[in-house]
C-alpha cells in the first residue's frame, strides 16, 4: 500500500502512515495530542488543524465555518492524508503537559506529610513490607531445603507464619541464597489468604521500601512515589536549596480518542479499539513511573507495591476489561473488586514481583477513585454528616458519615473541560481562568493560565464569566443577554447573542473570544444536574442542606474554584463558608493511607461495600430537580437568600448611579 510521510508541527515530529491513513490517527501513533472531545465523532469541533502542504480528503463539517475550511483548515478526525503532509497545529487544539507543572493560584490544601489531620489512630504497617533474615547454610546434619529453611527462618524471628511463595521466588531461589551467603531480605504481602512472599533480594534492604501510587484520571494522570518505612512522599533537594516531593503529572493519552468516559466506550467497540485504549493508558502510567524513578534517584528494583484509584470505566480500560456494559442498562461492570495484578503482566514497566492493587469499585459510574477520596478524608470514621464531592471530567457526590454512605454520579466535567463551549479549553497555558467585569462599563479584566495571552476559557473562568454576567444584569436568570445595554461587547454573532471576553488583537488565536448563550445554557445544564444530585442524596435519607456539618470538595478543579462564584450560579449549595473543605486530589489522598496501613486496606474494602450507589438516571424525582436547578442560582430563591440580598443591592447600587 502506498505509503504518506506526515510533519506535525510546531514539534516537528515526522512518521509515515498508509495513504488514506486519518490525520487524527497518525497524530496519535506519533505521540501528538490533538485535542478530540466527542472521540473521533467529527462532532466537537476541537480537533481543527491547518494543512500547510499536501492534499488531504476531507469533507465540509458545520463545526468548521467555510471561511476557515477554506484557508485549509480541517478537522483532524475526519481528514485522511493523499500524499506528503506538513500539518500545523494550531495553539487551541494542542494539550501542554507544561501546565500540570504550574503553579496556580488556589487554596492551601493538606500536605501529604498532614494527613493524619483527617484520618486518625492508623500506624505505619504497610501490607507489602521487607523483613532481613540470616539463615544458616544446610549440612548433612541440617539438610532442609531451602524454601523451607527461610520460611522457618522468618517465623523464628519474626513470628510469621501461613506464607505461601511466588512460584517466580522459588525459581531463583536456591542460586541467590548462596550468592547472598545466606543474608537475605524478602518482601512479603499480605493477602485475603495470608502472606505471599514475592521477592528475595542479596543483603539487608529493609531500609529501601517502596510504593508507586497512581491516581488515573479521565483527563489527567497523577503518580507520586512513597517511602513505605517512613510513610511519606519521597522527596529530594532540587539543587536551587529546596525540597521538592517525588510527583509527576501527565495527560491521561485516552484524551485523543475521547474528552469522556462515554466516548471512550464507544471507541473501546471499534475493532482493536480496546487494545488502543489500554495501551495507551500504560505508556501514560510507564511515562510517569519513568519520571518518578529519574527525579527521586531510586531504583526500579527497589519498588514494591503499586496502587492505582480510578473510575470505573478508566479501570476496566487499564486492566483491558471490556467496558461495554458500564453504559447499558442496568449499568454493570465486569467486577467491583479486582485481585491484586502483577504489574508486568499489564506491561507496566516495573519488577515482575510488584503486584498491582486496584481500588475497589462500586458501580459503573461510582469507581475506586472515590472509594480512595472517602478513605483519605476521613469520611468513615467520623459521626459528622459529610457531603463529599469530586468535580472533574465526571461529577460523583457521596454522603454519609461512619456508619453509612449513599453515592450518585452525574454529568459535570464535559462543559467544565472545555467540551461543549465555542471556546472552552481545558486547564492549558493561555486559557482565561480568572474574570472580572466593571459593573459601570462592562469591561473585562481576564487572568490566564501561565498569564499568556487568551486562547480559550476553562472551567474556573467559565463560573467566573457567567457570575460576573449574572451579577452585573448582562445576562438574566436564564442566562439571556439583556438586549438594551449600552456595549460592544454583546452583540449578535453566528451562534446567537454573545459576550466578547477577548478582541482578536488581544489574543493568542487571532480570532475573538467570546461566550455565548448557548454555552451558558450548557454551563447551566452542567450546575444544574451537580446541584440535583446533592438534592436527591438528601432527600433519599429525608435530610436538607442544612443538616450537613461539612462539605469537602475534591479534584483539581475544585481546588481553584471561586467559592463564592460557584455558590452564586447554583452550583454550590449556600452554605455557611466554613463547612466548605477543599482537599485537592482525594484520590491520591486515599492511595497514600493504603500503601502505608493493612488496617487501612481491610477499611478501603468496608468503605466499598458499605457505599449504596443511586443510579440518577431512574430516579424519578431527578428530573424535577434538575429542572428547578436550570435557573440562575435556582428557582427556589429560599434557598439562595445570600444571593437573593446581593442582587438586590446590586440593583439599588446601580438604580443610584443611573440617576
Amino acid at each position: 500500500m502506498p505509503k504518506c510521510a506526515i510533519t506535525f508541527q510546531p514539534s516537528g515530529r515526522k512518521i509515515e502512515v498508509d495513504r488514506d491513513e486519518n490525520i487524527l490517527e497518525a497524530a496519535i501513533a506519533a505521540g501528538i495530542h490533538v485535542n478530540a472531545s466527542c472521540g473521533g465523532s467529527g462532532t466537537c469541533g476541537k480537533c481543527k488543524v491547518k494543512i500547510v502542504r499536501g492534499k488531504t480528503r476531507s469533507p465540509q463539517n458545520p463545526k468548521l465555518p467555510k471561511r476557515e475550511f477554506d484557508r485549509r483548515y480541517r478537522l483532524a478526525c475526519i481528514t485522511s492524508c493523499l500524499s506528503d503532509l506538513e500539518v500545523e497545529i494550531p495553539i487551541e487544539s494542542q494539550v501542554d503537559p507544561s501546565v500540570l507543572r504550574l503553579k496556580r493560584e488556589g487554596r492551601n490544601l493538606l500536605s501529604p506529610r498532614d494527613i493524619d489531620q483527617l484520618v486518625e489512630g492508623w500506624e505505619i504497617d504497610p501490607a507489602v513490607f521487607k523483613r532481613y533474615v540470616e539463615l544458616n547454610p544446610p549440612s548433612l546434619d541440617d539438610n532442609v531445603s531451602d524454601l523451607p529453611r527461610l520460611i522457618n527462618a522468618l517465623y523464628k524471628k519474626y513470628g510469621i507464619r501461613g506464607i505461601s511463595t511466588d512460584f517466580r521466588v522459588i525459581m531463583k531461589l536456591s542460586r541467590l541464597l548462596r550468592e547472598a551467603d545466606w543474608k537475605v531480605t524478602v518482601t512479603l504481602v499480605l493477602t485475603r489468604k495470608g502472606y505471599k512472599l514475592i521477592n528475595v533480594e542479596p543483603r539487608n534492604m529493609v531500609c529501601e521500601n517502596y510504593s508507586i501510587v497512581i491516581d488515573l484520571g479521565t483527563t489527567t494522570v497523577f503518580g507520586q512515589l512513597l517511602n513505605l518505612n517512613k510513610a511519606e512522599v519521597c522527596g529530594f533537594p532540587d539543587g536551587m536549596g529546596t525540597f521538592t516531593l517525588a510527583e509527576a503529572s501527565d495527560y491521561n493519552a485516552q484524551i485523543s480518542y475521547g474528552e469522556d468516559v462515554i466516548s471512550r466506550i464507544v471507541y473501546s467497540q471499534r475493532r482493536g479499539g480496546l487494545k488502543k485504549l489500554q495501551e495507551v493508558i500504560i505508556s501514560t502510567i510507564n511515562g510517569i513511573i519513568e519520571n518518578l524513578l529519574q527525579m527521586s534517584g531510586i531504583r526500579r528494583d527497589l519498588i514494591s507495591h503499586l496502587v492505582i484509584a480510578g473510575n470505573t470505566t478508566m479501570t476496566h480500560l487499564f486492566l483491558g476489561l471490556d467496558p461495554k456494559y458500564i453504559r447499558e442498562d442496568p449499568y454493570v461492570p465486569t467486577a467491583n473488586f479486582i485481585p491484586p495484578v502483577r504489574a508486568v503482566h499489564l506491561r507496566v514497566n516495573l519488577g515482575d514481583h510488584v503486584h498491582t492493587y486496584i481500588f475497589p469499585m462500586v458501580a459503573s459510574y461510582m469507581g475506586g477513585d472515590i472509594v480512595s477520596g472517602i478513605l483519605g478524608s476521613g469520611i468513615f470514621q467520623r459521626e459528622a454528616l459529610t457531603l463529599y464531592m469530586d468535580i472533574g471530567t465526571n461529577g460523583e457526590i457521596v454522603l454519609g458519615n461512619k456508619d453509612w454512605l449513599i453515592s450518585a454520579s452525574c454529568s459535570a466535567g464535559p462543559a467544565f473541560e472545555g467540551a461543549g463551549i465555542k471556546f472552552g479549553t481545558r486547564a492549558t497555558r493561555g486559557a482565561v481562568e480568572r474574570v472580572n467585569i466593571n459593573p459601570r462599563t462592562l469591561e473585562p479584566m481576564l487572568l490566564t493560565i501561565g498569564r499568556a495571552k487568551p486562547i480559550g476559557i476553562c472551567g474556573t473562568g467559565l463560573i467566573d464569566t457567567v457570575a460576573e454576567l449574572f451579577q452585573g444584569g448582562i445576562i438574566d436568570q436564564n442566562g439571556k443577554f439583556s438586549r438594551e445595554l449600552d456595549t460592544d461587547r454583546v452583540r449578535e454573532g453566528d451562534d446567537g447573542y454573545e459576550y466578547v471576553l477577548a478582541w482578536k488583537e488581544e489574543t493568542g488565536i487571532k480570532e475573538d473570544i467570546v461566550l455565548t448563550e448557548i454555552d451558558i445554557e450548557n454551563l447551566i445544564r452542567t450546575k444544574a444536574a451537580i446541584y440535583a444530585g446533592c438534592k436527591i442524596l438528601l432527600d433519599s435519607v429525608g435530610l436538607g442542606f442544612q443538616d450537613v456539618d461539612q462539605f469537602i470538595i475534591a479534584g483539581g478543579f475544585g481546588h481553584y474554584i471561586d467559592l463564592d462564584k460557584a455558590i452564586f450560579i447554583g452550583l454550590l449549595p449556600e452554605m455557611e463558608t466554613r463547612k466548605y473543605l477543599f482537599v485537592g486530589n482525594g484520590s491520591l489522598l486515599g492511595a497514600r493511607l493504603l500503601s502505608f496501613s493493612k488496617d487501612l486496606l481491610r477499611e478501603t474494602e468496608r468503605i466499598a461495600h458499605m457505599m449504596t450507589n443511586l443510579e440518577l438516571s431512574n430516579n424519578p424525582s431527578f428530573m424535577s430537580e434538575f429542572v428547578a436547578a436550570m435557573f440562575l442560582p435556582h428557582t427556589d430563591a429560599s434557598a439562595f437568600p445570600g444571593v437573593s440580598g446581593r442582587l438586590h443591592e446590586y440593583q439599588k447600587a446601580k438604580a443610584a448611579y443611573a440617576s
